[in-house]
């Protein structure tokens, strides 16, 4: 397996993935870093880079997804503003809609110009955001830890001689979730994490202490566009796999073994249907009870534990 290249002809989509077909070995001799954004000229950075725009937000999904844990709040304009400054990485602002004067107007620029996401809400969905009572018109959501890029995780399975191993999160919002698939991801040596920007969990403080620590050892890049990322990879000899109920093959049936990213979908919507497309192959978990799905830490965890198992056959 490991003596074929992968190349551009080899990828399928849904309809025609030819996934018993496929060669998922690892040539040792053509190394992601010499390839690395070589098809287009520019880093995965400023491929998944995006301007952001002022958005209204979905109250009942955006503002429970950032409520999870005080310590990740930043209130007020000059806390925000001095956070900014000092490069912390934040994962949302959100601020007061109509007319934005003096620090706030600030605030919006920088924030922009860094590519973090602002949403304009209500003063009355600020006040229920608030647990200080004196937000000025300006909250900010701050990752319990600093988030790499894609190159960063290809560049540490390339430093550690490692075909890469890859996890891709299609919106998981949960934090005990996703704290789950950290804790796993470190366990079987996985060499990073992939979520979106959006309707997705961040790296919170409950996150954190879901994964049991775990967050301080697995890497954990955040784009703006979660396809561009699959063919990204793909065109750095990554294969990508997604997980799903219709998959083609069960997960044990397939060759799992060679640079591989596999994708978890959200919890209960599964996988989006571009992101499934863009996948080399779908394989399943097989179900025989009555519950006719898993909890997606618990899907993750049994493929992850699968590739592990055989990359130490091969």
């Amino acid at each position: 397996m490991a003596g074929k290249k992968r190349t551009g002809s080899t990828h399928s989509n849904e309809k025609g993935n030819t996934g018993n077909k496929r060669n998922l070995g690892f040539d040792s001799d053509k190394r992601i870093a010499g390839k690395r954004g070589s098809h287009t000229g520019k880093k995965s950075s400023e491929l998944f880079s995006d301007k952001t725009a002022l958005k209204e937000p979905k109250m009942h999904t955006e503002f429970q997804e950032e409520q999870l844990e005080d310590n990740d709040k930043l209130e007020g304009r000059n806390s925000v503003l001095e956070a900014l400054k000092a490069n912390r990485t934040i994962n949302k602002i959100f601020v007061i809609k109509g007319d934005r004067e003096g620090s706030i107007r600030q605030i919006v620029a920088m924030a922009r110009q860094k590519g973090i996401i602002i949403t304009e809400v209500e003063k009355s969905a600020l006040d229920s955001m608030s647990t200080s009572r004196s937000h000025q018109g300006v909250i900010a959501f701050v990752a319990a830890k600093e988030y790499v890029e894609v190159d960063d995780i290809l560049q540490i399975a390339q430093d550690k001689g490692q075909p890469p191993f890859i996890i891709i999160l299609d919106e998981i919002t949960d934090p005990h979730n996703f704290g789950a698939i950290l804790r796993t991801a470190n366990a079987v040596g996985a060499h990073g994490v992939i979520i979106p920007k959006r309707r997705a969990i961040g790296l919170t403080s409950a996150v954190s202490k879901a994964s049991a620590g775990a967050v301080e050892y697995v890497p954990v890049a955040r784009v703006t566009n979660i396809s561009q990322t699959i063919e990204y990879l793909k065109k750095n000899n990554v294969w990508v796999v997604g997980t799903d109920a219709t998959g083609e093959k069960a997960f044990y049936e397939s060759d799992l073994k060679g640079p591989i990213a596999v994708v978890i979908g959200s919890e209960g919507e599964g996988m989006g249907k571009l992101i499934r497309e863009k996948c080399d192959f779908v394989v399943n978990i097989p179900m025989e009870g009555e519950i006719s799905s898993l909890n997606a830490s618990v899907a993750a965890a049994i493929v992850m534990y699968e590739i592990l198992k055989q990359r130490r056959k091969s």
